[in-house]
């Protein structure tokens, strides 16, 4: 079996091709038959760093996920616009010859203005220790991808139990340390946590993101020795989609990211 690889080893290992990166897979970066969506998140902003210099910090982006990552993607980017305060690149990852993610990331520089409004945590028992996310007492095991985090488990139940519960919150850090404070990091674990919805269901059941909306709000987001504050929150759930509300918060507190995913369902009759 392929050894295992981490996130940092796999960006620092993006060889250049055809105007564009390709990056390593790894089955421990994994879900199924496809890479786990916040890993492919990850190489895409970080192949839009590496083809792109000197960028302001980035505000918001909107990524989909069209097909399944199955081999080594090639990310390429192209800069949609590049004015004063803001930059807009679109990244494409390709796996296998197929368009498999798209992503438009919007960065922007620091503006002089009066608006200050936060949204704080709500208390929280501070991270002392982690542990791998198991799903003890799942019928089902975990994807491969989980075994890269650590996390304390606050609310939520696990998946395919027929809970009412409609959010999930931890404290998670990736196992990983150089990772605790990056970009690709945060986009990676930003995104870890199942489909909200899966826990309402009492049966197994594929499920994929259809896409994913991330705002940004510090310049430079940190945290304490790399534990982040995640929840996510089911809004709706309909015809087999549901739409979920994303947040991440560091160790003080303060809203780091603020996001919305849609999900797709496949119930089996």
């Amino acid at each position: 079996m392929e050894d295992p690889k981490s996130l940092t080893e796999i960006i620092a290992n993006a060889r250049p091709e055809e105007g564009g990166l390709r990056f390593d897979m790894a089955p421990n970066w994994t879900q199924g038959r496809t890479a786990f969506g916040g890993f492919t998140t990850a190489l895409m902003i970080a192949g839009v760093e590496r083809l792109n210099a000197d960028l302001p910090p980035l505000r918001s982006a909107m990524i989909n996920f069209t097909a399944p990552v199955a081999a080594p993607p090639r990310v390429t980017s192209e800069i949609l616009r590049q004015g004063r305060n803001m930059t807009t690149i679109a990244a494409r990852a390709q796996s296998g010859g197929k368009l498999a993610a798209t992503a438009t990331f919007s960065f922007g520089q620091p503006q002089t203005s009066r608006l200050s409004h936060d949204l704080p945590a709500e208390a929280a028992p501070a991270p002392d220790t982690g542990r791998a996310l198991t799903y003890e007492g799942a019928r089902f095991p975990a994807p491969a991808f989980f075994g890269n985090f650590e996390m304390i488990p606050l609310n939520g139940d696990t998946p395919f139990s027929g809970s009412d519960e409609i959010r999930i919150r931890v404290w998670a850090r990736h196992k990983d340390p150089a990772q605790h404070d990056s970009l690709p990091g945060l986009l990676a674990i930003a995104d870890f946590l199942p489909p909200v919805v899966l826990p309402r269901l009492s049966v197994r059941a594929m499920n994929s993101s259809v896409n994913w909306m991330v705002n940004l709000l510090p310049e430079i987001p940190r945290t304490r020795d790399g534990w982040w504050l995640i929840e996510s929150r089911l809004s709706a759930g309909h015809n087999g989609y549901s739409s979920q509300i994303m947040r991440v918060w560091n160790t003080e507190g303060a809203l780091v990211i603020d996001g919305m995913q849609s999900v797709v369902i496949f119930e089996q009759p």
